[in-house]
């Protein structure tokens, strides 16, 4: 059995609006299920407080436009500190695992931030990543298992060209739900192509589905991947009764899939049934991750609904499961120069939506392909609420000396440039994050 470290943050003085489903009731009714069912009365299982993170900690992982502090809540703060605490509870040995129960979510809050985008501001995850290889070093490999229903965009665009970050977003496919992407196309840059690793699920996926991508996928790569600490992004809105997706997993689907995946830490990202399905779920988790029985962990709605995958969706999850695999296991011999181009740069155009806060965010952004290193980059972004120009200057972890100098010397130019109002500089080697407004 496995010591379980809690930390809860249910964010009482945040929400969109009082009615919206990213609301402080989503977490009130797990709290009430863990108290009733005593949990915390078990010697596997201890709570924490969460801490506030610090402006620098949040730098580590995103730009933000025009500042952090125009957009940042205190709210946003705690719940990336407490996905920061759990992880300190593993690394400094107080606990074998952790589970961070804490809102707002995070996961498609982007590099680049103009706005609140899918109800998120702070990628949670990202900033627990980011802090977690300050502490252990540049060559920390960590593994992110995103099981929330909508694809991890922000997550995947943050690590989209990290060489040591392996990240395997499942969710309902982006044909049917937003944020529209996740596709198996969607493989990772120049210097990390291959470990972005996206599993589309059909609508109608249940516990035999998503299980069975766990097992015969999933578990797989991890094996090969052999990451320092698996972090589980846990959205639960995969789940039959949540109102914003079409999924069918049950609790005890989810509390297998913890037991399957064996996660080091998991932070909590979606789930929107707040009676009917987080308190099972997260309950469910729980015990799971302590290694204890869940068995008797069932909705009690569970029999209004006949949960049958039909066999559409079980044959189209066995291709996903034979494609996805055959991606992984061919991806070091995939054309790199036919996919990214023989020149010094791959360069990426995009418009970026953001529902939340309802504007467009226009960017450009280019990659160093380099034979030594992930490459630096340069991002060139602006958005209809903010039209300023903003220049984002990245190193790689690890990053070759050639790399460096060519960051360096782009920063320079961009800092004395009149075309933008604000430069930034971020050096995570270093742990070195410099912005300059003008």
């Amino acid at each position: 059995m496995a010591g379980v470290g809690l930390i809860f943050f249910p964010a009482f003085d945040w929400c969109i609006t009082p009615d919206h489903p990213e609301r402080e009731e989503r977490l009130l009714y797990t709290r009430d299920q863990i108290q009733e069912e005593g949990i915390l009365d078990l010697p596997q299982f201890r709570e924490y407080r969460p801490r506030m993170a610090a402006e620098k900690e949040i730098q580590r992982a995103h730009v933000f436009v025009p500042s952090l502090r125009a957009h940042i809540t205190e709210s946003h703060l705690i719940a990336a500190g407490g996905a920061i605490a759990a992880a300190d509870l593993v690394m400094g040995g107080k606990e074998e695992r952790a589970c961070a129960l804490v809102r707002p979510p995070g996961h498609h809050a982007m590099r680049v931030v103009h706005g609140q985008r899918g109800f998120c501001l702070v990628n949670n995850e990202a900033v627990m990543v980011e802090h977690i290889r300050q502490k252990l070093g540049p060559e920390a490999r960590i593994a992110i298992v995103d099981t929330d229903v909508h694809h991890g965009d922000g997550t995947q665009d943050i690590y989209y060209n990290d060489p040591n970050v392996l990240h395997i977003s499942l969710h309902q496919d982006g044909r049917t739900l937003y944020p529209g992407t996740g596709f198996l196309s969607e493989r990772g840059g120049p210097g990390a192509y291959g470990l972005t690793v996206n599993i589309p699920l059909p609508p109608g996926t249940g516990d035999e589905g998503i299980l069975a991508v766990m097992e015969s996928l999933v578990l797989p790569i991890l094996k090969d991947f052999q990451p320092d600490l698996v972090i589980n992004g846990a959205g639960q809105d995969n789940h039959f009764t949540d109102p914003l997706a079409n999924m069918q997993v049950t609790a005890q689907g989810y509390a297998r899939l913890t037991e399957l995946l064996k996660p080091d830490i998991v932070v909590l990202e979606g789930g929107y049934a707040v009676e009917g399905a987080l308190p099972y779920v997260n309950l469910g988790i729980l015990l799971a991750l302590a290694g204890l029985d869940y068995s008797h962990v069932i909705e009690p709605d569970l029999t209004r609904y006949n949960l049958r995958q039909n066999q559409a969706v079980t044959e189209t999850i066995a291709y996903l499961i034979d494609s996805v695999g055959e991606q992984w296991a061919q991806r070091r011999e995939a054309d790199l120069e036919g996919i990214f181009g023989s020149g010094d740069f791959f360069q990426r155009n995009r418009m970026i939506y953001y529902d939340t806060a309802g504007i467009t965010e226009s960017q450009r952004s280019c990659i160093r392909l380099c034979s030594t290193c992930a490459g630096w980059e340069r991002i060139e972004t602006r958005s209809d609420r903010f039209r300023e120009m903003t220049c984002a200057v990245l190193l790689p972890w690890n990053c070759c000396s050639k790399c460096r100098s060519e960051a360096e010397a782009e920063y320079e130019e961009a800092a004395f440039s009149r075309r933008f109002r604000k430069v930034a500089l971020h050096d995570p080697q270093k742990d070195h994050f410099t912005e300059l407004r003008k």
